[in-house]
């Protein structure tokens, strides 16, 4: 059955309810199918109200589906509480503007509620070395050393070789051990698991975030951030 049949289905609950007289049968098709389309035809509004309605229990089934997938770092890759309530996962490149962006809303985010916890998930989509800057992320993240090696490389512009050694060396890890991590296949199960999550969630882009059972696109910004939390929470 296609989105708009389920849309329909869900007008036709919602008429039944409201409009049906006592008098109708309920084995009365022609009768049934007469009241949904009077009141479709006098509340077509209802049509884009369900169908949201419906993409929105989809993607939250989908999101419960692979809630451990998502909300289980990959060793240090988060910030936060250790025992939140609410875990805010983000799927980030390096190369993307709107992310480095974000980071100052999430790092508010954070300071501000001690129930908070962020899993940063790489989704290197828009350079090549936003893969290498990718797998010495994860990298400093076995070391320990996730943050400080995230914020260095945001806070050092464009994304080249350099910036990447650089930011690492800021969070102690070599040179050389940075360009073993870009050399070596140990981390493209991690990215490629990272894609495969983000493509089942429908992510137009970076950065994606979930928070409970929402998937929201782009730089929302703070007060987004919190609301969609509060949301999780159920306030």
């Amino acid at each position: 059955m296609t989105l708009g049949a389920f849309a329909i289905v869900a007008a036709a609950s919602a008429a039944l309810a409201v409009q049906a007289p006592a008098a109708v049968n309920s084995t009365d098709k022609a009768a049934i199918e007469k009241i949904v389309h009077d009141y479709i035809l006098e509340h077509p509004e209802i049509i884009p109200q369900a169908v949201e309605k419906l993409q929105a229990k989809r993607m939250s089934s989908t999101i419960d589906a692979s809630r451990s997938a998502l909300e289980t770092p990959y060793a240090g890759a988060w910030e936060g509480a250790a025992n939140a309530d609410v875990t805010v996962v983000e799927f980030f490149d390096y190369a993307c503007g709107y992310c480095r962006a974000s980071l100052p809303d999430l790092a508010k985010l954070v300071g501000s509620d001690a129930k908070v916890k962020v899993v940063y998930r790489e989704l290197p989509i828009l350079s090549e070395t936003s893969g290498d800057a990718a797998k010495v992320s994860l990298l400093a993240a076995e070391r320990g050393q996730y943050m400080a090696y995230h914020k260095a490389l945001y806070g050092a512009g464009k994304v080249t070789r350099d910036t990447i050694v650089a930011a690492a060396a800021k969070a102690g890890i070599t040179k050389s051990e940075a360009e073993s991590a870009i050399a070596s296949s140990k981390y493209d199960s991690e990215i490629q698991s990272n894609i495969a999550l983000a493509q089942k969630l429908q992510a137009t882009g970076t950065p994606t975030f979930v928070i409970g059972g929402q998937v929201l696109n782009g730089a929302i910004g703070f007060d987004a951030l919190k609301e969609g939390v509060a949301t999780a929470r159920g306030k």
